[in-house]
């Protein structure tokens, strides 16, 4: 899409030696050229490049790429405040499959994650996920957190994988993978800057009887958790919680981070996805293979609390959407790919 971008592997030894100095560097570009800088955290001081760029070449483009959130790295003196604009990409979308991947069995995505290279091979292969892992490890982890008990962490990072869409136990992992809790808590903190899993907090406004403090974990990629679960095949009972992880995917590049929650009260009733989009408005996501499994008693619970808003039922057969009454609701059924039409701007 960049052709005539200026491509710049900051892995490369001589591309770091060419910034040594970003002014001269910057000075020999011509105006308007966009400039990419692939690892740009592998540099001594990506934040001073960048920060130079923004000033003092605003007459410049540029496309600061790396494994990791930028700003994780001890490198980065600057914030970049008011210079950057940041864009996070999730692996393969659900409704980006077919077109343009050509993928259109959902337990081919469901199994072998959405990475390109994974997504597109016929049969799935057990040693790309190790060693994505030993490299995230290497390269995102050590390199930039610091953090030096190898063995320690991918016990942990192993662990939240197997366990992916449940709720955290911060004691009984600790426990699990022989760590104090204090390091666990700062493990999963080093794993959400990385991207490598997201916690999604309980959703609560002042009843008595919600749950308010322990969120959920899921991984960044239904590959990694079928690789680590030991799964050659999906079968009829594990679509259900994969199909959570693709509608949060949707979900997540739709919405901010801080909207969007999940829901349970003390009597183990519980909402899928909450998307909170205005002060009084919040929508409800419920994830199903088949839309008549739904058991809107949860739902009605919910809405006996929070009125306002829409629910639907998320479902990856619903070629169209379509409305059905479910109890003393009515829900949108729809798939991942309808979401924006039916969640706009809310007044």
């Amino acid at each position: 899409m960049l052709p005539d971008a200026v491509f710049m592997n900051c892995d490369l030894p001589s591309t770091r030696q060419a910034l040594e100095d970003p002014e001269l560097f910057l000075e020999s570009q011509m105006p308007g050229s966009v400039l990419v800088f692939d690892e740009v955290h592998q540099l001594n001081d990506p934040s001073r490049l960048l920060k130079i760029a923004a000033d003092e070449y605003p007459q410049l483009k540029i496309l600061a790429t790396g494994s990791s959130t930028l700003a994780a790295t001890r490198k980065f003196r600057d914030s970049l405040t008011g210079r950057k604009q940041g864009i996070h990409l999730c692996p393969v979308l659900w409704e980006e499959c077919a077109d343009p991947f050509g993928v259109r069995d959902l337990d081919q995505r469901l199994l072998h994650g959405g990475l390109p290279e994974p997504l597109l091979a016929k049969r799935k292969d057990p040693s790309y996920f190790g060693e994505w892992i030993d490299s995230f490890y290497a390269r995102d982890i050590q390199e930039l957190f610091g953090i030096r008990n190898r063995q320690g962490f991918l016990s942990l990072f192993r662990l939240l994988l197997r366990q992916s869409g449940g709720q955290l136990d911060y004691s009984k992992l600790a426990s699990l993978s022989e760590l104090s809790r204090p390091t666990v808590k700062a493990h999963i903190e080093a794993m959400q800057v990385a991207h490598a899993v997201h916690l999604l907090r309980p959703f609560h406004g002042g009843a008595k009887r919600e749950i308010v403090s322990r969120p959920k974990c899921y991984a960044f990629d239904t590959g990694f958790v079928t690789f680590e679960k030991g799964w050659n095949s999906i079968r009829n009972d594990d679509r259900g919680l994969l199909w959570e992880h693709l509608v949060l995917d949707t979900l997540r590049n739709r919405f901010s981070d801080e909207g969007i929650f999940y829901w349970q009260d003390k009597s183990h009733r519980e909402v899928d996805f909450v998307v909170r989009r205005g002060r009084d408005w919040v929508d409800v996501m419920e994830c199903k293979i088949k839309p008549d499994k739904l058991d809107a008693k949860p739902v009605e619970a919910f809405r006996k609390l929070y009125p306002k808003g829409g629910n639907f039922i998320i479902s990856p057969v619903a070629r169209r959407p379509f409305r059905v009454r479910r109890g003393k609701l009515v829900f949108t059924v729809c798939t991942t790919g309808d979401i924006s039409a039916f969640t706009g701007v809310v007044q």
